[in-house]
C-alpha cells in the first residue's frame, strides 16, 4: 500500500486559483498515477499530481500528458469518466461509504457519496459550486483530438464536502488518484495505489493508499 504525506499551506486560500499552481510547484507533495493494473489496457499516459492542503481545502494539482485529448461533458453530475479524465476517490478511516471526486480535462466535475458503485448521492448543486478549478485548456467542450496533448488541471476540494473539518483533522484519510478516458482512441485505467482485481474498477476502497495530512 502506497502513502502519501500532504503538506498544510495555508497561504493556498489567500491566493486566486491561477498563482496556486505556482507555490505548489515549490512547496506541494508530487506523486504519480502510473501503474497499470489491466493488461488489456496497456496504454499509459505521463501524470504527474502534487497535492497540499489549507484551512479549507483539499487542493490537487494534475500534470498530463498523452494521446488524444476529448471533452464533450460541460456540465456537472455527467459522465466525465468518458472523456479525458482525472479522479480522486477518498474514504474516511472507518468509514464504509466512500466519495468519487472525477473531473474531465476542462474542468468539469462527478463527484458523489457512494455506499458501493452502484448506489451514490450525488453532490448538490452547492456543493458542485464550492469545488474550485482551473484549467490550462479553454473550459469549451470538444469532440475528440487526435495527437499528443499536455494539460493541467488545479482543483480545491472544501473540506467540508469531504466530511473532515480543519479544526480537527484525522491523521490520515485513505485514497487513490486515477487517470481514465473510457471512450477515446486510447482507453485507459492507470492507478496511483495497485488495484488487484480481475476488470478495471476504481471503486475499491479496499486497495485505497493511505494520505497523511502533515503540519
Amino acid at each position: 500500500m502506497k502513502t502519501l504525506k500532504v503538506p498544510y499551506l495555508p497561504q493556498l486560500d489567500q491566493l486566486e486559483m491561477s498563482s496556486v499552481g505556482c507555490v505548489m510547484e515549490s512547496k506541494a507533495q508530487r506523486d504519480y498515477v502510473d501503474t497499470i493494473n489491466w493488461k488489456e489496457y496497456p496504454y499509459k499516459p505521463i501524470v504527474a499530481f502534487d497535492t497540499a492542503w489549507s484551512d479549507t481545502c483539499f487542493y490537487i494539482r494534475y500534470f498530463v500528458k498523452g494521446f488524444s485529448l476529448k471533452a464533450i461533458f460541460d456540465k456537472d453530475d455527467t459522465n466525465v469518466h468518458l472523456d479525458s479524465c482525472v479522479e480522486f476517490f477518498m474514504q474516511r478511516v472507518g468509514d464504509k461509504d466512500y466519495m468519487n471526486f472525477e473531473f474531465n480535462c476542462i474542468g468539469t466535475c462527478d463527484a458523489a457519496r457512494r455506499p458501493s458503485r452502484d448506489t451514490k448521492t450525488s453532490l448538490s448543486p452547492e456543493e458542485y459550486a464550492s469545488i474550485k478549478r482551473y484549467t490550462s485548456l479553454e473550459e469549451v467542450a470538444f469532440e475528440e483530438k487526435k495527437g499528443v496533448y499536455e494539460w493541467e488541471l488545479l482543483v480545491a476540494i472544501p473540506l467540508k464536502v469531504m466530511g473532515l473539518d480543519a479544526r480537527n483533522m484525522p491523521e490520515k484519510i485513505k485514497g487513490n488518484f486515477y487517470k481514465c478516458a473510457d471512450d477515446t482512441e486510447y482507453p485507459h485505467f492507470v492507478s496511483w495505489n495497485p488495484i488487484d482485481l480481475p476488470a478495471p474498477n476504481f471503486h475499491c476502497p479496499q486497495f485505497f493508499g493511505e494520505i497523511y495530512f502533515m503540519k
